[in-house]
């Protein structure tokens, strides 16, 4: 660990402006409030705290960074307050602290929630200040250093799971791929340790037996570029484990099989000897074909600049090379932090426009498991460069259409596409781009985004702009059924009702707007009573049961079953007075009533079949239909006026699935019989608004 004067010293040496007497007071601060915590390994907790900083020291960072990274556990861990740091260290680092610490309340959320919650918030803070990211990955980093001291493999293979999942893709993001590539090795450790085992092992075996193969190789490629006047370094290694078990799963092959495990890096003095020297390698060894990638040219969207190319060694051997320059080597192994100014005000290029995509998702996403669905789409994986009309360049990852394009341009060309061209041809959109396809998008201002398009797109930020506005589509034509159902409830109220009742009734519903209101009625998630009395209280006193439908009690009565016995009406057939039925009762179960052509009883079920039959009194049971409707403005409203002219209760409604031009609904109505059912469905089909309906 660290010593404090070592940590101020590390800093005087490359800020010598740096306040030496706040980095000692952040330094102190740490120590006094972790106190007598420890790690799982045995250490001190601060001793974690002022690893991180040394980390952001190798870096070169900011004091305000370094201060950060002491105290980015205070917040979580001990009683410090966010208060407390910005009395002591300022508004600046209380709002960096702020940004890596975790939220307390959402350590009782389920798993998911409680790192969907974690990212939403990081992802957050990250896009004010970058600084926030940069912390977090050294964090991470010497935690994946010490995660072997955890003595839970559960915990270990979660965080290292998460480790995969998020953070090494998010160090690859910004450039960072000595950061990536170690917590990439450590999280495949705990994640396939059997595979981990393997491929260190064969990596050892190779070491002992290629005789300097490697050096041998290295000297000779620095010895062809010395004799073309180029002045290089030279140096070679084998390829990473998690890096060979990734082209061996990926290439469905063994690790004998793996021809390119060797890698060398070269390193020029400029630009122009980086095509040189490739000029010089390409006529000295056979280049394979389809391996030659210029990101000198077109570099990632994380600044990352190389030449990469394969080549066929003596005896058929593959060896990878990349050549860069010594400023570009910097920069693509420490990235975004390796050309960090902040003080100057410098802000790195590149470092905004994948973000800016990220926290659209998060604004979009509608749950836990959408977030880190599409966060995880956004940050990793591989990337092709496609281009506009006009030249500008995108990179996409592989496997996108033009629908992703569009949503990579910009969220409302996205949402407006109805056809493309690629290359100058018109295209299908679910069509893959390749490698330097000029893509023209077809835009129409009527025009929505399809639930379709999730068949196809790869995006992150496509995924969640499409189901955003499905959602808001389903939302709108839902809210639209509750407004015709509310004409009806306002109808049977004592009153004339205006905006003023309205707004007074939302206010006692303690929903959000008028618009909330009309959604919950039509997704029958209030009650008609309910609304009546929020609308004017009282109302509903001395309403007679017969007069609110919707209040029912259902009066089911089955013949056949012993008195007291339970019974419920089984979910995947909906029988409904009328329908021929039958009983189940398994072991130390009540009895499920089934109607006698239901798909489930053909299934084997192990239990005893009753002959039942309905009471004379049966009302209220609940029948399913599937309903498609034309995808135009009224069609629902047309539907659930249908509905309230047979007196059938909405239980619920959803919006299963859109192919234009139908939507297909699926409606659980209460309804007193089959023959009542059967009229629905006969006046259903009547409609002009309604292509098809059937009984599920």
């Amino acid at each position: 660990m660290l010593r404090q004067y070592e940590l101020v010293e590390r800093v005087l040496d490359y800020d010598p402006d740096a306040d030496e007497a706040l980095l000692n007071r952040a330094y102190v601060y740490t120590v006094q409030k972790h106190g007598s915590q420890k790690r799982a390994s045995g250490d001190p907790y601060f001793s974690h705290p002022v690893e991180v900083a040394g980390l952001m020291t190798d870096l070169q960072l900011d004091q305000e960074t370094i201060i950060t990274a002491l105290l980015h556990d205070t917040v979580e861990d001990t009683l410090a307050t966010i208060e407390d740091i910005e009395a002591n260290f300022g508004g600046d680092v209380a709002r960096l602290v702020d940004g890596v610490t975790k939220l307390s309340k959402i350590e009782a959320m389920p798993e998911d929630e409680r790192a969907a919650e974690n990212l939403r918030k990081f992802l957050l803070a990250m896009s004010e200040d970058i600084r926030v990211l940069l912390v977090k990955l050294a964090d991470r980093l010497h935690n994946m250093r010490t995660l072997h001291f955890i003595k839970n493999p559960e915990k270990r293979r979660r965080i290292a799971r998460e480790t995969m999942d998020i953070y090494a893709p998010l160090a690859e993001r910004v450039g960072m791929y000595e950061y990536m590539r170690e917590m990439q090795f450590l999280a495949f450790e705990q994640l396939e340790p059997e595979a981990f085992k393997t491929i260190t092992g064969r990596l050892e075996q190779i070491r002992k037996q290629d005789g300097g193969q490697v050096d041998a190789i290295a000297l000779a490629i620095k010895q062809s570029l010395a004799e073309a006047g180029l002045n290089v370094e030279v140096s070679g290694r084998e390829k990473h484990p998690f890096s060979i078990w990734k082209k061996m799963a990926e290439r469905h092959v063994s690790f004998e099989q793996v021809t390119d495990i060797m890698a060398f890096r070269v390193i020029t003095e400029s630009e122009a000897d980086c095509y040189a020297a490739l000029g010089n390698l390409h006529t000295t060894w056979q280049f394979i074909p389809g391996k030659f990638k210029d990101y000198l040219s077109t570099p990632k969207n994380n600044g990352y600049r190389s030449l990469h190319t394969s080549l066929i060694y003596e005896n058929s051997m593959r060896v990878e090379v990349q050549i860069r320059t010594r400023e570009m080597h910097q920069t693509n192994e420490f990235g975004l932090a390796a050309h960090w100014a902040y003080k100057q005000g410098d802000r790195p290029d590149g470092a905004v426009g994948w973000l800016r995509d990220l926290i659209e998702i998060v604004d979009a996403s509608h749950d836990a498991e959408e977030l880190l669905e599409h966060t995880r789409m956004a940050i990793y994986q591989d990337r092709i460069f496609a281009f506009s009309p006009k030249g500008a360049l995108h990179q996409l990852p592989k496997g996108s259409t033009p629908v992703d394009f569009a949503f990579a341009v910009h969220t409302d060309l996205g949402a407006q596409t109805v056809g493309a061209k690629v290359n100058g041809r018109h295209m299908p959109l679910r069509t893959p781009l390749n490698n330097g396809d000029v893509v023209e998008i077809i835009k129409s201002k009527k025009a929505v985004p399809q639930l379709s398009w999730l068949g196809f797109v790869v995006t992150g930020k496509a995924r969640a702009a499409i189901r955003r506005s499905v959602r808001l589509k389903e939302r709108a034509e839902v809210a639209e059924i509750g407004s015709k159902l509310f004409d009806e409830i306002a109808a049977r109220v004592p009153a004339k009702i205006g905006k003023k009742a309205i707004k007074a009734a939302v206010k006692r519903l303690e929903l959000e707007d008028e618009e909330a209101l009309m959604y919950a009625i039509g997704a029958a998630k209030i009650e008609d009573r309910d609304v009546m009395e929020a609308l004017v209280p009282g109302c509903t006193a001395d309403m007679d049961e017969s007069e609110d439908w919707s209040s029912q009690e259902r009066a089911i009565s089955i013949k056949g079953l012993t008195p007291g016995v339970a019974f419920q009406l089984a979910e995947c057939c909906h029988p409904v007075p009328g329908d021929r039925i039958v009983g189940l009762r398994k072991q130390g179960e009540g009895v499920e009533v089934h109607a006698i052509d239901c798909f489930e009883l053909a299934s084997g079920i192990d239990a005893d079949w009753l002959d039942l039959s309905w009471g004379q009194k049966s009302k209220g049971a609940v029948g399913r239909i599937r309903a498609t409707l034309y995808d135009r403005p009224g069609a629902l409203a047309e539907m659930a006026g249908i509905f309230g002219q047979n007196m059938a209760n909405i239980r619920m409604l959803t919006l299963s699935q859109t192919e234009h031009p139908f939507g297909v609904y699926e409606v659980d109505l209460e309804v007193q019989d089959i023959a009542h059912l059967t009229r629905i469905l006969s006046a259903l089909r009547a409609s002009d608004a309604v292509a098809q309906a059937e009984r599920i």
